[in-house]
């Protein structure tokens, strides 16, 4: 008896991803846009449905090479969901093999708005920058299309996404020192990352500090053998009360130089946000060594001490 064909949306839908795992990208295109027909067709309002299945057939698209129809897709997907992470991620990818670098540093810095964290946005914003400046020249920044700001609503529909969309996010952060600890930058490298780490220096003091991580983050991908950009981007963290990733920042800067007071202070601040007291104490005991009259460490303890009675 032959197999049921698929019929409905979800069939197809259902369908066409396994194709799409078995690498049968043309099939699963074809699926994917005879979903795409039907929920039409049927004339019910599901932007959500018809933005996936217009990112999917996109993703095909993207594994045969077809960039500029995978443009079209992923543009059709935002049309109806604007700032999904997929649709944004294949688009910028597109772009960049048609060495569109612009466009594709417009939707890399897009994704980062939405999560800063995740690794092939990071990857991508690190290819595009060192394409555009050896197209553009130092300038290049003034050379590119607006980025788009991302609304509140957005970056809080993406967190509150089941687990699953976020496997990337999970793998970025364990990839990103591993990335630069491959190779020794060079000098070229070093000093672009003495740029963007400066870049993020000045949006602290602006007080912008979500796009400073982003800058702090890149510098890490061109060069990661500086401790002050990690004890810089653990401040942002605990400015905006990433606690866990400020204790992460601090423990990297420190591990490049163990005498860096200010990744003392804002770990044993970040441990003091987490209720884990004893840590707290121990690094404010480790900065006083280096320093015994650190009034702001001689404080913080205090508090600490408090915290504990």
């Amino acid at each position: 008896m032959a197999p049921k064909l698929p019929h409905s949306v979800e069939e197809l839908r259902a369908a066409g991803n396994q194709s799409f795992r078995n690498g049968q990208y043309a099939e699963a295109s074809a699926l994917y846009g005879r979903a795409l027909q039907l929920l039409q067709a049927r004339g019910s309002a599901d932007p959500e449905e018809e933005s996936v299945l217009y990112s999917n057939r996109a993703a095909c698209h993207l594994k045969d090479g077809n960039c500029t129809d995978c443009i079209k897709d992923c543009t059709s997907a935002l049309a109806l969901v604007p700032f999904s992470m997929k649709p944004l991620l294949r688009r910028a990818s597109a772009y960049e093999a048609l060495e569109k670098y612009p466009q594709a540093y417009v939707d890399y810095k897009t994704v980062l708005q939405i999560d800063n964290s995740v690794m092939s946005a990071l990857e991508g914003i690190n290819r595009m920058t060192r394409a555009l400046m050896d197209s553009l020249g130092p300038e290049w920044r003034l050379k590119l299309p607006s980025v788009p700001v991302v609304p509140v609503s957005a970056q809080k529909r993406w967190n509150s996404m089941p687990s699953e969309n976020h496997k990337e996010t999970v793998k970025s952060k364990s990839k990103e020192t591993t990335t630069t600890k491959s190779r020794v930058p060079s000098a070229g490298d070093l000093e672009r990352a003495k740029v963007l780490k400066e870049e993020g220096n000045e949006l602290v003091k602006k007080g912008n500090h979500k796009k400073a991580i982003e800058k702090y983050s890149e510098s890490l991908l061109f060069s990661n053998l500086e401790s002050a950009t990690y004890s810089n981007r653990a401040l942002c963290h605990l400015v905006l009360k990433q606690y866990k990733e400020a204790v992460k920042d601090c423990s990297e800067a420190l591990k490049l130089d163990g005498k860096n007071v200010k990744a003392f202070y804002r770990r044993a601040q970040a441990y003091k946000a987490l209720k884990d007291y004893k840590s707290s104490l121990a690094d404010i005991s480790s900065l006083l060594q280096i320093e015994p009259r650190n009034g702001p460490a001689q404080k913080l303890r205090q508090e600490v001490n408090q915290s504990l009675k």
